[in-house]
């Protein structure tokens, strides 16, 4: 209970107890005004009968003494009469039993207690003593005087009460207004978000509080802020080239070996190999500063070309070198990419080379076209051949070109993995990822889509994820694999399924209503959770934000995975707080034997667990890993270590 709430039933009690005992006292008070009352109205009645019936008591006119007594009795505000002689004989009694109106409860007869005095007045006539007359009044009508005015006392005290409370109720929320706000920013701290209160309160108590609580959170957020530089420092210092800010080859190599020779989800593309030639000479010729300058444009126009893809993977391998996996398919397109790439260079050399206006830029490029069947370290040197081709020819750009035979193939693979898709014949392999130290503990079991091929003999995810790319079908898997875990769910699968989603299903905007309603009758929607690839919730941060929330309200997990590679960095995860995050397999894959590797993967770990987020590693194959994942903290692992992917039955 809030504490607005908690006064205001404290206040709501003494309201209660006020009334009631105002009701009280008031109610006794006029009990005893009512009693004085019926005292008064007897006396008064026994002096007026005195004085009328003084000669016919003294001659005992029996008959005019009950006529006259009727008479004042059938008024109805009498309960007894009584006329007696001087000798004490009675001459006339008349009596009623106490009569209450049923309009007064019996609860409040039995509380409150009239017991109407009997009056007596000494009759005398001409000197001479006639008897005495006894007068008591009724007490029903005290009951139900005494009631209509507590009736009407309490109504008008529960309405002032209520106007009180209303009144009081916006007068405390007001004046403790800034306890809500110091009680919203400790929430969003819990969360990792800085919130910070502008309005000040003038009470001093409330003052200090909410000043004390805007300096913690401006030291918290000062405090994470160095960290997340400094992990960032870190990362930069062990992956990044220094000079153009691209991967450096360590980097660029293992992230290669991670998408084409374990992960194999790449698909088909292009891998660009850019050369500069005679780097020294360039040196000599422009001096330091301007061949630098120089380099740092070149990786920067490899940049723009990544930007333009879906996926890639782009790095610098020496001074001179630079490489950039990107999923380009099409001749015509990627053709039109180099050219302004090799224009836009040469522009550049010509402002550096102020000599000549026909001055070339000293940049070779060498293109092949990736299929799945060629791993990272054939790729790169078929691509750096095509390079010194291109020196060779002295022909900027020399391109490996796909065989006639091969382009027939692709265009009937084409037309096979259409047909799956499109009748959603696929079927789900799975890999499980155990808690770190005890393997007993499951912690899901992430799903992968498979087809058949023509020889139906089940392929991996990167011999038709880039066609199903290019036929624009991703996010009609992404809902095939969805429904077939759903109902697997609906059937009493105890399993915790993850699914990666792409970003075709991200950008669509009818997906997340499709989603709502597919998940709306899950019997245990906490057995379903989502993961979205880094680079996608950096490139759809909004769209991704928005999914998360809904992914929340309906208690379906949320991962981000293959998470610590992207140059972006991390910082996103203090808006977005996923459940859960996995580390990319080019961190861990020499993790056991390498110190920076280990220094950084613990940097992220201790980031995620400070924002309260599984942390698990990816591509585990070795025990040895695991041991040293173990000193890390790391929650989870995934991996050959605990067995290749298995087709759900």
């Amino acid at each position: 209970m809030s504490i607005v709430n908690q006064l205001m039933a404290a206040v709501l009690a003494v309201l209660l107890g006020l009334v009631s005992g105002s009701v009280y006292l008031m109610s006794d008070s006029s009990k005893a005004m009512l009693l004085n009352q019926l005292e008064s109205h007897g006396q008064d009645t026994a002096t007026h009968l005195g004085l009328y019936l003084a000669p016919y008591m003294l001659q005992e006119d029996e008959a005019t003494i009950e006529t006259t007594v009727n008479a004042i009795f059938d008024s109805g505000y009498y309960q007894q009469i009584k006329v007696v002689n001087n000798q004490g004989q009675e001459l006339f009694s008349k009596s009623t039993p106490p009569q209450i109106s049923e309009q007064v409860p019996q609860w409040f007869v039995d509380i409150v207690k009239i017991d109407p005095p009997e009056m007596t007045r000494e009759v005398t006539s001409s000197w001479n003593k006639a008897g005495s007359i006894f007068v008591q009044s009724r007490a029903g009508y005290a009951y139900e005087q005494l009631w209509r005015g507590t009736k009407q006392t309490f109504l008008w005290f529960v309405v002032l009460s209520l106007l009180s409370i209303v009144f009081i109720h916006f007068l405390l929320r007001y004046i403790l207004n800034p306890l809500k706000g110091v009680e919203d920013q400790a929430v969003a701290l819990s969360e990792r978000r800085y919130v910070e209160q502008e309005n000040i309160p003038k009470s001093r108590e409330l003052r200090r509080v909410v000043i004390a609580m805007n300096m913690m959170i401006q030291r918290v957020k000062a405090m994470f802020d160095a960290q997340a530089k400094q992990i960032e420092e870190i990362r930069r210092t062990a992956y990044q080239d220094d000079l153009t800010g691209l991967a450096n080859y360590r980097s660029t190599q293992s992230q290669l070996v991670e998408r084409l020779d374990y992960r194999k989800d790449f698909g088909n593309g292009t891998m660009i190999y850019l050369h500069i030639a005679d780097l020294q000479g360039l040196n000599q010729k422009l001096g330091v500063e301007k061949s630098n300058n120089f380099i740092k444009a070149t990786a920067g126009q490899m940049e723009k070309i990544a930007a333009c893809c879906e996926q890639s993977v782009i790095g610098r391998l020496t001074g001179s070198d630079f490489v950039l996996l990107a999923d380009l398919t099409n001749p015509d397109h990627l053709q039109r990419e180099l050219n302004t790439l090799i224009s836009s260079l040469h522009d550049y050399y010509r402002q550096l080379h102020h000599d000549s206006r026909d001055a070339q830029a000293p940049v070779y490029i060498g293109t092949t076209p990736f299929r799945e069947d060629c791993n990272a370290s054939q790729l790169i040197a078929n691509a750096r051949i095509a390079s010194e081709q291109a020196v060779t020819d002295n022909n900027h750009v020399h391109s490996i070109q796909a065989q006639e035979q091969e382009q027939q193939q692709q265009n009937s693979w084409h037309q096979h993995v259409s047909d799956k898709v499109s009748r959603g014949d696929i079927f789900l392999q799975s890999q499980p990822v155990y808690a770190v130290g005890n393997t007993e503990k499951h912690l899901q079991q992430e799903l992968f889509a498979r087809i058949l091929n023509q020889e139906n003999e089940p392929c991996m995810a990167g011999e038709f994820i880039s066609v199903i790319k290019q036929l624009d079908l991703m996010s009609e898997l992404d809902k095939t694999v969805i429904n077939k875990a759903i109902e697997r769910l609906q059937k009493g699968d105890q399993n915790t399924f993850c699914i990666n989603l792409s970003n075709d299903s991200l950008r669509e905007d009818g997906f997340y209503n499709w989603f709502a309603n597919a998940v709306r009758n899950l019997n245990a929607p906490q057995q379903l959770q989502i993961e979205i690839n880094e680079s996608s919730v950096l490139n759809n941060m909004e769209q991704v934000v928005r999914f998360r929330q809904q992914l929340k309200d309906s208690r379906i997990g949320f991962g981000v995975d293959n998470f610590g590679v992207h140059p972006a960095g991390f910082a996103y995860l203090y808006s977005l707080h996923p459940d859960y995050i996995k580390i990319d397999g080019s961190l861990i894959r020499e993790i056991d034997n390498n110190a920076e590797d280990r220094f950084f993967v613990r940097s992220l770990s201790t980031v995620a667990h400070s924002l309260e987020i599984q942390a698990y590693a990816e591509h585990v194959e070795r025990n040895e890993q695991l041991n040293v994942l173990a000193e890390l903290e790391i929650n989870g692992s995934q991996g050959w270590v605990h067995g290749r992917p298995v087709v759900l039955d």
